[in-house]
C-alpha cells in the first residue's frame, strides 16, 4: 500500500504569520514547505521544510514552488510578475497576483475600490511636491497624508504633511521612484478591522468586527468584538470587506482596516491579504483561528466558525523593551493570571520590535483589558502598579 499524501502548502516569508500557520498546519496534517529570509527567523526556528532563500528572484521561487499544492504568503512583497509565472507555470497561488497587487500598491487599491463605490478618503496619485500641494489647498488646506504606493508598512511610508515645507521636504527625500498617494486627513474616532476569508469556491465568512488600537502608527491593542458597534453597523461593515473579498477575488484571509468618523460611517484605510495583527485574537477567541481558516481556504477546504467563544477577546502586543528573557518572565504572568495566553514568536528582542502578543478572554471588558495590559507590560518590562 503506497503512503498517503498530504497537502503541500509553501509559504513565502518567514515572519511569525507563517510559525502561527504552520502550527495551525500541525492539526489539520497538512505539510508546510517554507521560503525563509533566513535560517533563524521566526517560522524557521519551527518548520521542518525549510528553504532559505531571496523572494524577489524568480529562478529561487520557482524551484521552490515546484514541489508544492498551492503558494500562499508570510507578506505581500513577492513582485507580481514571478507570481504570475508561477500561475503561467500551472501553480496554485493563494491569493493570486491580480487580487494581491491590491494589497502591494495603494495607488492600484484606491482605483479599484473607489471605482467600485466602495467609501475611501478623497485621494490622487501625486508625482511632484506642487502636485501635493495642489491636493491640499483642494481638500481646504493642510494637514494631508502622504504614502509611498509600495512597501509601506507599520507606519513606515506614511507622512503627515502640515505645510507646503514638508511637502517640498519629502520629495526631496525619496529616491527610490516609487509613487505617492496624496490622501485627505481623516479625522476619525477610532480604527476598526473587519476581518474577512473566502476559498475558490466561494465560500465566505467574516469575523467579528475589531477596534484596533494604534500606538505610533503600530497596532498595539485589539478589542473584539468593537465596543459600541449596532447590531447593523457590524453587519454593514461585515459586508463591505466580503464585498471587496469577492469583487478582487481573494482567496484566504482579507483584513480591511477601517477609520470610523464621529458620525459612525466609515472609510477603507488600507488591504492585507493574509492573516493578519488585528486577527491575533482568533487564536484563542474564536471558533476557528484565522490561521487555519487561511489554510483551509487556500486548500479549499469547508471554512471553520469564525465566531467568539466569550463575550470579550483582548489582543495586546508585546513590543521588545527591557525584557529580554521572555521565557523566564512567563512565570510571572502565568502565576498571576491562569486564562492568559500567550504567544511568543521566537524574535530578538529589539526596541518596538513585536515579539509576542498575549490573549485574554472573559465577561467583563474592563477586566479584560486590565489583565491584557498588565501581561504585555510585564513582557515589556513596563511597571504596572495594577
Amino acid at each position: 500500500m503506497s503512503e498517503p499524501r498530504t497537502f503541500v502548502v509553501g509559504i513565502v516569508g518567514g515572519g511569525q504569520l507563517a510559525r502561527m500557520m504552520y502550527a495551525a498546519s500541525v492539526r489539520l496534517g497538512i505539510t508546510v514547505r517554507l521560503l525563509a529570509e533566513g535560517p533563524a527567523v521566526s517560522a524557521a526556528q519551527v518548520c521542518h521544510d525549510v528553504v532559505v532563500g531571496d523572494y524577489t528572484d524568480p529562478a529561487t521561487v520557482r524551484e521552490f514552488a515546484a514541489d508544492c499544492d498551492v503558494i500562499t504568503f508570510d507578506h505581500e512583497h513577492v513582485p507580481t510578475s514571478i507570481l504570475r509565472d508561477l500561475e503561467a507555470a500551472g501553480i496554485q497561488v493563494r491569493p493570486g497576483p491580480a487580487a494581491l497587487i491590491h494589497a502591494q500598491d495603494k495607488a492600484v487599491m484606491r482605483e479599484r475600490l473607489s471605482g467600485a463605490g466602495v467609501p475611501c478618503p478623497a485621494w490622487r496619485v501625486v508625482a511632484h511636491a506642487a502636485d501635493l500641494q495642489e491636493f491640499a489647498a483642494a481638500q481646504g488646506g493642510y494637514p494631508v497624508v502622504a504614502k509611498a504606493a509600495r512597501g509601506g508598512y507599520d507606519g513606515k511610508g506614511v507622512w503627515k504633511i502640515d505645510s507646503d515645507e514638508d511637502a517640498e521636504e519629502l520629495f526631496a527625500g525619496i529616491t527610490d521612484g516609487v509613487p505617492v498617494v496624496a490622501e485627505e486627513f481623516v479625522d476619525f474616532d477610532r480604527e476598526l478591522s473587519a476581518l474577512v476569508v473566502r476559498s475558490p469556491s466561494g465560500q465566505a465568512v467574516a469575523y467579528p468586527i475589531s477596534e484596533s488600537i494604534q500606538t505610533h502608527g503600530i497596532c498595539t491593542e485589539t478589542i473584539t468584538p468593537a465596543p459600541g458597534l449596532t447590531a447593523d453597523q457590524a453587519v454593514d461593515f461585515q459586508r463591505l470587506a466580503l464585498g471587496v473579498a469577492h469583487d478582487l477575488g481573494v482567496v484566504g484571509m482579507l483584513a480591511v482596516e477601517l477609520m470610523q468618523r464621529k458620525d459612525g460611517s466609515v472609510v477603507v484605510n488600507e488591504l492585507a491579504m493574509r492573516p493578519h495583527n488585528t486577527g491575533h485574537w482568533t487564536l484563542d477567541g474564536s471558533h476557528t483561528s484565522q490561521f487555519e481558516n487561511h489554510l483551509r481556504a487556500v486548500l479549499d477546504l469547508p471554512l471553520g466558525d469564525p465566531t467568539t467563544r466569550a463575550p470579550w477577546t483582548v489582543m495586546a502586543n508585546v513590543l521588545g523593551g527591557s525584557v529580554a528573557d521572555l521565557p523566564s518572565a512567563l512565570l510571572h504572568c502565568f502565576a498571576r493570571d491562569r486564562r492568559l495566553r500567550v504567544e511568543l514568536y521566537g524574535k530578538e528582542v529589539k526596541p518596538g520590535r513585536k515579539v509576542g502578543h498575549v490573549n485574554t478572554f472573559g465577561d467583563d471588558l474592563d477586566e479584560v483589558r486590565r489583565r491584557a495590559h498588565h501581561a504585555a507590560n510585564y513582557l515589556m518590562g513596563i511597571e504596572d502598579h495594577d
